[in-house]
């Protein structure tokens, strides 16, 4: 009896979906790794991208804090600035981790608050 040793390396598919949902953070905030994180955390061959998911998942939340302070924070004027300074950190962290993951390498972002694990 033979079996088949699943590859370390994600599909392709896997792949692009996690770009995707990285990617989908800068547009539509935690809405496409919170979709995704939901339908693939419990299938046991999709455990990579579940990871992925998530990380994208915390991140997004870690950013929405940040946009909720800045909101906070317009009636003092910086809220304008640190408003525009969170926009600008999650879109670059955002394509930076979407080409890593496009390669198959895991990523975790040096920021994110982990409250989903």
């Amino acid at each position: 009896m033979s079996t088949e040793i699943e590859s370390a390396q994600p599909s392709s598919e896997d792949r692009n979906i996690a770009v995707l949902t990285h990617l989908g953070g800068i547009f539509f905030g935690f809405i496409p790794s919170l979709i995704v994180w939901l339908i693939k955390k419990d299938s046991s061959n999709a455990a990579w991208l579940s990871a992925q998911a998530r990380e994208a998942l915390n991140f997004q939340i870690t950013m929405f804090l940040g946009y909720v302070i800045a909101w906070a924070l317009t009636i003092l004027l910086i809220g304008y600035l640190f408003f525009a300074f969170v926009a600008i950190i999650n879109f670059i962290f955002c394509v930076l981790v979407a080409v890593k993951v496009s390669q198959g390498s895991d990523y975790r972002y040096p920021f994110s608050l982990h409250l989903i694990n």
